[in-house]
C-alpha cells in the first residue's frame, strides 16, 4: 500500500545523504518534499503539519548538527516521529468472566466478516475456545460466508435465521455459556453508510453481552473517508480498537497514518490479504520501517514461523549443511515460501538492497516467475530432482514441453539452483562470512 510513499521518501533521503553537512535550508527543502509526499498519500493535513513541525524542530537542532552522519540522523528522527504519530501498540483485552464477547462493527464492504474469522483463527491458535456469531440477519450471504469461513478454520458458527440481532446475541450468549466457550466473536450487520438505526441496533446488542472489545473494521483504501467513519462509530458506541483491512491494496493508505491521531482509538490489527492467515498485530515501529523502506524483518520471520513445517525445515537445514542440497529440496523450499503469501509481499518486507530489488519488480512478474519455476520442477521426475546431473538435453526438452515453457526457462531454473548450491558451499566453508551484502 505504501509503495509510492516509500519511493518518494527514499528519494528525499537519498538527496540528504549526498550532503556531508546539513544547513537549515537543506532541512527545510527536505521537509517540504516529505510534506508533499505525505499529503499525496492522503494523510490528514493537520497530522502532516504537526509531524513536520516536530521533525523540523529536532532536525535543525544540536541533535543533527553534532551528529557524525547528519542525513542518517534526520532519517532516524522522521522514523521516531512517524512511530509517535502511528500511536502506541494495543492488544486485545480479554479479562473478566467467560465467555468474553468481541463485537465486530463496520460498514458493508469493509471486510468485517472475513476479519471476524481471521481473529477467531488467531484466538483459537492461542488456546481459546471460540464461537463465531452471525448477527447479520439482513444479508443471508454474510451468514453463509461466515459459516464457510468457520468450517475452514474449525470454529463453530451460531446463527438463528429470522431472529433480530439483540435477541440473537442473548441466545448466542446462553449457547456459549453452556458450551464452555471462552470467546464469542459477534459479526454485526453493516450498512452502506452511517445511520442512526444501525447505531441503535449496535447499542442494543452490546447490552445483551459481556463486552470485552468493540472493534471497528475500516477499509484502509477509502482514504480520508475512513477517518469520518471511525469518528461516526466512536461518537455512538464505545469503540476499543480498530482493524484496518486491505493494507495490501494499491491505494495511497494515508488513513493508516492519520486514524490513530484523529480518532484517539488504537489500531489493534492490520488485514494484509484475503486469506484467513492474513491478519497481523499492529506494531507502529514495524509499520513505520516499512513506510520508510527499511523493511520488516520481524514480520517476515513471523510469516515464516507460521508457514514453515518445523520438521521439514530442520531436515532441509541438515541436508544443506552436509552438502546434500538437491532440486527436490529446492522445490520443497518454494512450497514453503508459497504458504507465506504472495511472493511480492514477502520481498517488500526485506530491508535495504533486497527491498529495493523487490520494488523494481512488478507483483505480476514476481508471481509469474515463481509459478513458472514451480511448473518446471513439477514436470521433473523425483529421480531427476534428486539427481539433477542426469538432466541432459532431451530430458530438458521433455520438461519444457510438460511445463508449457521453453528450454531456456528450464536452463534458467537450473542456473538458479546451481547458484543456491554455490551459496550453500560458501556458507559451509566460511561460516557465513561469504554471504553477499543483501541488507545494505
Amino acid at each position: 500500500m505504501f509503495e509510492t510513499l516509500s519511493e518518494r521518501l527514499n528519494q528525499v533521503f537519498q538527496q540528504l545523504r549526498r550532503r556531508g553537512k546539513l544547513s537549515e535550508a537543506d532541512v527545510d527543502s527536505a521537509m517540504r518534499e516529505v510534506r508533499l509526499a505525505l499529503l499525496e498519500a492522503d494523510v490528514n493535513y493537520s497530522v502532516v503539519k504537526d509531524l513536520i513541525a516536530r521533525v523540523r524542530a529536532r532536525a535543525v537542532g544540536a541533535e543533527v548538527s553534532k551528529a557524525l552522519n547528519p542525513a542518517q540522523q534526520v532519517i532516524k528522527i522522521v522514523h521516531e516521529e512517524l512511530i509517535a504519530t502511528l500511536g502506541e501498540p494495543a492488544r486485545l483485552s480479554l479479562s473478566g468472566e467467560r465467555p468474553r464477547a468481541i463485537m465486530m462493527v463496520g460498514l458493508q464492504g469493509s471486510g468485517k466478516t472475513t476479519a471476524a474469522a481471521k481473529l477467531a483463527r488467531i484466538l483459537r491458535s492461542q488456546g481459546e475456545r471460540v464461537m463465531l456469531v452471525a448477527a447479520d440477519p439482513y444479508r443471508p450471504a454474510a451468514i453463509k460466508q461466515l459459516q464457510t469461513l468457520g468450517e475452514k478454520i474449525g470454529v463453530p458458527v451460531f446463527t438463528q435465521p429470522g431472529v433480530l440481532p439483540p435477541k440473537l446475541a442473548a441466545q448466542a450468549l446462553d449457547q456459549a455459556q453452556k458450551g464452555g466457550v471462552s470467546v464469542m466473536i459477534v459479526d454485526t450487520a453493516g450498512r452502506s453508510q452511517l445511520d442512526q438505526p444501525l447505531m441503535d441496533e449496535l447499542k442494543a446488542i452490546s447490552k445483551e453481552l459481556p463486552i470485552s472489545e468493540i472493534l471497528l473494521v475500516v477499509d484502509a483504501m477509502i482514504g480520508q473517508e475512513a477517518l469520518h467513519i471511525a469518528e461516526g462509530f466512536r461518537d455512538n458506541v464505545s469503540l476499543t480498537g480498530l482493524i484496518l483491512t486491505k493494507m495490501d491494496g494499491d491505494a495511497r493508505g494515508g488513513a493508516a497514518i492519520s486514524i490513530r491521531t484523529v480518532t484517539g482509538v488504537p489500531i489493534k490489527f492490520l488485514g494484509t490479504g484475503e486469506s484467513v492467515e492474513a491478519l497481523e498485530s499492529y506494531d507502529p515501529q514495524r509499520l513505520a520501517s516499512r513506510i520508510l523502506g527499511m523493511g520488516d524483518v520481524l514480520g517476515l520471520i513471523e510469516k515464516a514461523e507460521a508457514a514453515y513445517d518445523q520438521k521439514i525445515t530442520q531436515e532441509e537445514a541438515e541436508k544443506m549443511l552436509s552438502g546434500r542440497f538437491t532440486l527436490e529440496d529446492f522445490a520443497n523450499q518454494l512450497r514453503q515460501i508459497r504458504k507465506m503469501g504472495p511472493f511480492s509481499q514477502i520481498m517488500e518486507m526485506l530491508p535495504g538492497n533486497m527491498g529495493q530489488m523487490a520494488r523494481n519488480v512488478s507483483p505480476q512478474d514476481a508471481e509469474r516467475s515463481l509459478k513458472l519455476t514451480e511448473a518446471i520442477l513439477n514436470s521433473m521426475t523425483i529421480n531427476e530432482r534428486k539427481s539433477p546431473d542426469i538432466l541432459n538435453a532431451s530430458r530438458r526438452r521433455r520438461i519444457a514441453r510438460g511445463s508449457g515453457t521453453e528450454v531456456q526457462d528450464v536452463n534458467r531454473v537450473l542456473k538458479q539452483f546451481r547458484e543456491a548450491q554455490r551459496l550453500v558451499k560458501t556458507l559451509q566453508k566460511t561460516g557465513g562470512r561469504g554471504m553477499p551484502r543483501l541488507f545494505g
